[in-house]
């Protein structure tokens, strides 16, 4: 780390969280794909729209790939399918309902299923981030058909906004990554993720014995999280219909057992000679240049997990030389899961505050906006659009939303007043929602910038549309928002406050549970288990259950940034969160040992035990199931 990095990061440390977390910037190399397809969407769908005479269509698929690029991640092709085709299809019909609401139905109507609209959607967006930003486009985009004068039909409307998204999605699926040269280019997200996996591993028996074991552990669950992400996208056959794809999923198989033994040895706590890492380290290598592995050197075997690591790497070798392997070790939810976590405590609870952020800022647009406050200007429609970024707490804790979104609008207000003052209208500002376009795949790793940004291209859209200048009104209605949503997010709600954070955790106990009867279930003694023996699915297990935690460790670090007013309401959660990890860690470790030896070694059960009694403290106070703690007898 650089000088000038640990002086930043000791500032950050200094700073009060709600603070830090709003000057805290990700980082990275810039995505120049993404910038490529930025700068190919919204401005040549917008310039052929105008030329073509359909100024406004060209408006509204703009405003439609500019949305579907801020969900443009890095990843697989077909994961990205789902992750931007999804959001469209939400937006064309959030489009086509707040069309032909604002066309027939007078403000206090429209206000009401404005309202239910939040709360359909809050209470979506707690199924996952797929989810929240069909919600998040759902809610924006029925803004926009209530409130963007056009003279189109809601049915034409639509159409335009999926063309729009749908332009970005071919986009994403027909150019190549560049400097992606190995194998099949439709396949290098997934090959890239799954080599970061390879990569993971290495890095987490390089740290064993140190105190970066626990980060590096949580680094390989979010490799492992991207990979079968990047792996599980949407496919119109059941299984891999390629071999290059089939190679890929057998890689990403043959990775689990050396995850697991990599876990095994850090929690052991012994230092491990760099000769342990070198063998995931070439298999990185050759899955990135779709090469052969060559000689891999193996381990000592001195030990269950060392055993264990060598037998991985041989069985990684055999999976890298055969190619051939579908499971993604991973199961489909289904609706009864999927509903309720719609509709559980922390669904409801994002759900009211949603609907009322929503209803609340689009009623007071429609009173604004009837008794001519606006003026000329009819942008009532960006005040309840605004209020959506700003209560989804995806995009982070509230207050560090409120300073960003503020902070980002006005400086990109100000941006555009001087473009507009300078730039030939339309080419001009057809030109800047070009560069827009492409600057906000590298805007997205902060808010503030990401806001800048949006701000010159939607003023942009709105001046080539036809109306006019209209920074001023933008910033007010922007800081209008901001006050609306930190009022709204501080008030009382029903039920229990922290009601996400204790879902998240509360679905990482029960992950937890499973996996840990799973592989207990071998030993004798044990009344209720069946016996089975099967690892694929203890891999299952393993891996819905580091995913769970990695969910809840977010939303645990999202909510400790809140103000102190809603941090305290979900106090103590980290370290149920912490002694979670350990357990399935511990787990993890007790399996290897039970392949290697068919029985508990006395310092796992004692370890798993001490855990389980430690949870048993915390069961009433952040609301664990009971069955979690029942175990410790058994043990």
């Amino acid at each position: 780390m650089s000088p000038r990095s640990a002086v930043a990061v000791r500032t950050l440390t200094a700073l009060p969280p709600w603070l830090a977390h709003a000057l805290r910037a990700q980082r990275g190399p810039v995505p120049w794909n993404a910038v490529v397809r930025g700068a190919l969407a919204a401005g040549p769908l917008l310039l052929t729209a105008v030329l073509a005479g359909h100024t406004s269509l060209g408006v509204v698929a703009a405003i439609a790939a500019m949305l579907a690029g801020i969900n443009d991640r890095p990843g697989s092709r077909r994961a990205a399918v789902r992750r931007l085709g999804a959001p469209a299809l939400a937006g064309a019909a959030g489009l086509l309902v707040g069309t032909y609401a604002g066309d027939h139905a007078g403000p206090v109507v429209l206000t009401f299923l404005l309202t239910g609209l939040g709360l359909l959607a809050g209470g979506v967006s707690a199924v996952g981030p797929v989810a929240s930003g069909g919600g998040t486009q759902l809610l924006v985009a029925a803004a926009i058909g209530a409130g963007m004068p056009l003279p189109d039909s809601g049915g034409a409307r639509a159409l335009a906004f999926l063309a729009g998204a749908g332009w970005l999605i071919v986009l994403r699926l027909a150019l190549p990554t560049p400097g992606a040269l190995a194998g099949d280019f439709r396949f290098d997200g997934e090959r890239a993720a799954v080599a970061g996996v390879y990569e993971a591993v290495a890095a987490l028996l390089d740290a064993a014995g140190t105190g970066q074991a626990t980060a590096r552990r949580a680094a390989l669950t979010a490799a492992l999280d991207h990979a079968q992400d990047a792996l599980a996208g949407p496919r119109l056959r059941r299984y891999a219909s390629s071999a290059a794809e089939r190679r890929l999923h057998a890689q990403y198989a043959a990775a689990l057992p050396l995850a697991e033994a990599a876990t095994a040895l850090a929690w052991a706590g012994a230092p491990l000679t760099g000769r342990a890492a070198e063998g995931p380290r070439r298999l990185a290598a050759a899955v990135r240049e779709s090469a052969a592995t060559g000689p891999l050197p193996a381990p000592v075997r001195s030990g269950p997990a060392l055993r264990a690591l060598d037998d991985a790497l041989l069985r990684a070798a055999d999976a890298f030389d055969q190619g051939v392997g579908s499971d993604l070790h991973t199961r489909r939810r289904g609706a009864r899961d999927l509903l309720r976590t719609a509709f559980g405590a922390g669904g409801r609870e994002y759900g009211l505050r949603v609907a009322l952020c929503f209803g609340a800022s689009a009623a007071i647009a429609q009173a604004l906006h009837h008794s001519h406050w606006y003026g000329q200007h009819t942008h009532w429609y960006w005040l309840p659009a605004t209020a959506v970024f700003l209560v989804k707490p995806d995009l982070g804790p509230l207050v560090s939303r409120v300073l960003c979104r503020a902070a980002g609008t006005v400086l990109g207000a100000l941006l555009f007043a001087g473009f507009a003052a300078v730039l030939p209208r339309p080419e001009g500002l057809i030109a800047l929602v070009a560069v827009c376009g492409a600057l906000i795949p590298v805007a997205t790793r902060h808010f503030a910038a990401q806001t800048a940004v949006v701000t010159v291209l939607v003023l942009s859209l709105v001046m080539v549309g036809g109306e006019p200048q209209a920074s001023v009104g933008r910033i007010g209605e922007t800081l209008l928002a901001c006050a609306l949503v930190l009022v709204v997010g501080h008030l009382p709600m029903p039920g229990e406050r922290g009601g996400h954070v204790r879902a998240r955790l509360a679905s990482a106990a029960g992950a937890a549970h499973a996996y840990l009867v799973h592989v207990l279930d071998g030993l004798d003694g044990l009344d209720g288990l069946d016996g089975s023996d099967d690892r694929a699915t203890r891999w299952t297990l393993r891996r819905e259950a580091y995913r769970a935690l990695a969910e809840a460790r977010a939303a645990i670090a999202l909510s400790a940034a809140e103000l102190p007013a809603l941090a305290r309401h979900t106090e103590g959660t980290d370290e149920v969160a912490a002694l979670l990890e350990r357990l399935v860690d511990t787990t993890t470790a007790a399996a290897v040992h039970l392949d290697d030896t068919g029985r508990l070694d006395r310092r796992h059960s004692d370890r798993l035990t001490e855990l389980l009694a430690e949870l048993a403290a915390h069961q009433e106070r952040v609301g664990l199931p009971a069955r979690v703690t029942n175990l410790a007898a058994a043990v």
